[in-house]
């Protein structure tokens, strides 16, 4: 599924790390996200909504 709408540099950090879509930030933990330059607390809070709605988790959840 495709990732929510998200800031520029949050976006720009998820791409660094080849995410695309939810399921590749499944492969992720919240701390690896938030360790990423550009990517913060709000980031976070946008993918979990989504991510619950869908039923998917972060990495070691």
């Amino acid at each position: 599924m495709e990732l929510p709408k998200i800031s520029k540099p949050a976006l720009r950090a998820l791409n660094s790390i080849n995410v695309k879509t939810l399921e590749d930030v499944t492969k992720y933990s919240e701390a690896e996200l938030l360790a990423l330059h550009g990517f913060g607390p709000k980031g976070i809070r946008i993918l979990r909504e989504v991510m619950d709605e869908q039923g998917l988790k972060f990495k070691n959840e």
